[in-house]
């Protein structure tokens, strides 16, 4: 896990359309649907009197696999999950866990101070805490 943080504000990009990067890498169509583009993984945001707690799903992802980059009024949260995917002998019946590029936009609630944030990787789950702007620790 990496941790950078910005003191400009957050601008969100929206692309139009699915590129897909090395397409013909991919043996057939059915392996290229497994690998989907960019997703966001399930996140659960709130706040205390004095922090701002957020909470990201990231099972199966290596902890060298993400980083984490602070904004002054947003968190960004992107890597890539890596999955084993079957040989061309292989038949997929559900493919529902998500693999491939991922990111993760979240809007903070309030004003927090850069120099207190503190995460912990356990169990597939990142937990970012926050102090916010003013509050006592």
């Amino acid at each position: 896990m990496r941790y950078r943080r910005s003191e400009f504000r957050y601008a969100a990009v929206i692309k139009t359309g699915q590129v897909w990067l090395h397409a013909d890498a991919w043996p057939s169509d059915r392996l290229r649907l497994l690998v989907q583009g960019r997703w966001a993984p399930d996140a659960d945001l709130f706040e205390t009197a004095a922090t701002v707690e957020i909470v990201i799903d990231l099972a199966g992802v290596g902890e060298d696999d993400f980083e984490i980059e602070l904004f002054a009024d947003a968190l960004v949260i992107e890597g890539r999950r890596r999955l084993a995917v079957g040989d061309d002998t292989t038949i997929y019946h559900v493919a529902g866990v998500r693999q491939g590029p991922f990111r993760l936009e979240v809007g903070l609630p309030a004003a927090v101070d850069p120099d207190r944030v503190e995460a912990r990787y356990d169990r597939g789950l990142v937990r970012i805490t926050l102090g916010k702007r003013g509050a006592s620790r």
